[in-house]
């Protein structure tokens, strides 16, 4: 069993700099998608990180499970370092899966195993996670979604609710403040917004360190930037996450955030249209992998388990 002050005595700078950065270059789909990986011998895990957020935020996580997997987080398009596409549609969420299997498709690989032993997504990182199993079944042997997000179904006349659903993250998402006179500025101001309230305090430095870039004037400012962000909620307006679900044979656990955004009976409508699908309660917020990184780990060693 691991605990939450398992690794408390690493600081943010000394856990990325255990990883190796890497680019992986996706030529038939014109995008880099950059990545840290830990390295080792054991099974292949890899790491989607939610809407706005980076790849070093897995920091934590990656820390507990190195001694038993090889693990590897990636940058979305638009996120981190990362290429950033400005064609229009580039951030539908299609293009987020087909990137995500060509990456995992590469790793599986590279490591000689020919799948990816636990792809774990959270968030929006949850839900590309699960179409990418939905459209190569063989490539994951399990999956662990943490609390995904789940759009209400698109129709030909929109449900009640979607519009405005996606409307409020698009608004929030443009409206997010991008730019600090330095990192100290933005450490202090992002410890201080709500969204953060429930998390590890180095989960916060590592974000500030890995999803930050300098700019030439010394401030610095979002890898990601918020109309990144809105694009890519905007870009779920014809996701069925439903339909998506019926598609998975992979067996699969969802964590469900008691405190987050999601009711837990969707997920158990999506766990139980799956061949082998789950659900979990824990007792934290949205932000699960940044506020309790002990319980993802658990939850990954545990189905991971003979």
């Amino acid at each position: 069993m691991i605990h939450p002050g398992a690794v408390e005595t690493e600081t943010a700078v000394a856990l990325l700099a255990q990883p190796q950065p890497r680019r992986l270059t996706l030529a038939e789909r014109n995008v880099d998608i950059a990545l840290l990986d830990w390295g080792g011998d054991g099974p292949l895990a890899l790491f989607h990180h939610a809407n706005g957020f980076c790849k070093g935020v897995w920091s934590l996580v990656a820390a507990l499970l190195h001694p038993h997997f090889r693990v590897v987080a990636m940058d979305g398009r638009g996120h981190g370092d990362s290429s950033k596409p400005s064609e229009p549609g580039a951030y539908e969420w299609h293009h987020f899966t087909e990137d995500l299997v060509a990456v995992a498709t590469t790793l599986a690989d590279e490591h000689g195993d020919g799948s990816v032993a636990l792809g774990i997504g959270h968030s929006f990182g949850g839900t590309t996670m699960m179409a990418a199993a939905a459209q190569q079944p063989a490539l994951f042997d399990k999956l662990l979604l943490v609390d995904p997000v789940t759009p209400p179904p698109p129709a030909s006349t929109p449900p009640p609710g979607r519009p405005d659903f996606i409307r409020r993250l698009v608004e929030g998402a443009s409206e997010r403040r991008a730019i600090w006179p330095s990192r100290t500025e933005a450490r202090a101001h992002l410890g201080e917004r709500s969204l953060f309230a429930g998390c590890d305090p180095r989960a916060i430095d590592l974000y500030v360190l890995d999803g930050l870039r300098e700019r030439a004037d010394g401030a610095v400012e979002l890898k990601c930037a918020g109309a990144t962000e809105a694009a890519v909620f905007a870009g779920s307006s014809n996701v069925d996450v439903f339909a998506t679900a019926r598609e998975v044979v992979t067996p699969t656990l969802f964590l469900w955030a008691k405190r987050g955004d999601f009711p837990r009976p969707v997920y158990e409508t999506l766990a139980a249209s799956m061949s082998h699908g789950h659900v979990e309660t824990v007792d934290t917020g949205h932000l699960v992998p940044l506020e309790r990184p002990d319980i993802v780990a658990n939850a990954a060693l545990r189905i991971s388990g003979p």
